[in-house]
């Protein structure tokens, strides 16, 4: 969206139909493009429960919504075949935290919304 809004000159609104929007997430691609670098704290990213966040070398991913971190430096392991997860648990959690709050921010939560609906439109009431 940032790339969008920096390449037509929009402006992102503020609010629709009286109802205020969240502010815009991520950053413009447009300094990319000129071989310049992008100024970010982080890549996040979740598709159908999986999660991740990419902080400079440091890739922490989770497959599905229960599955357990993992950490990967992919300056020395690009093929993410060494997990350093125990081995470095203070940046683990660190990563974590990270993705966590972008997660509430990004009205990420919860993982998997449609299967959780399909599920409860397929339990019985109780008796």
């Amino acid at each position: 969206m940032a790339t969008c809004v920096d390449v037509s000159g929009a402006k992102y609104p503020t609010e629709f139909k009286g109802h205020k929007i969240k502010p815009r997430e991520g950053k413009s691609l447009l300094p990319a493009f000129d071989n310049k670098p992008i100024d970010r704290e982080a890549i996040y990213w979740e598709h159908e429960g999986n999660r991740a966040v990419r902080v400079g070398r440091w890739k922490l991913v989770a497959k599905g919504a229960h599955g357990p971190w993992e950490l990967y430096d992919l300056a020395t392991d690009r093929t993410e075949t060494n997990n350093l997860a125990q081995k470095d648990p203070q940046r683990t959690r660190r990563m974590v935290k990270l993705w966590q709050q972008w997660a509430e921010r990004a009205n990420v939560l919860p993982l998997n919304p449609r299967r959780a609906k399909k599920a409860s439109k397929t339990k019985s009431p109780k008796k």
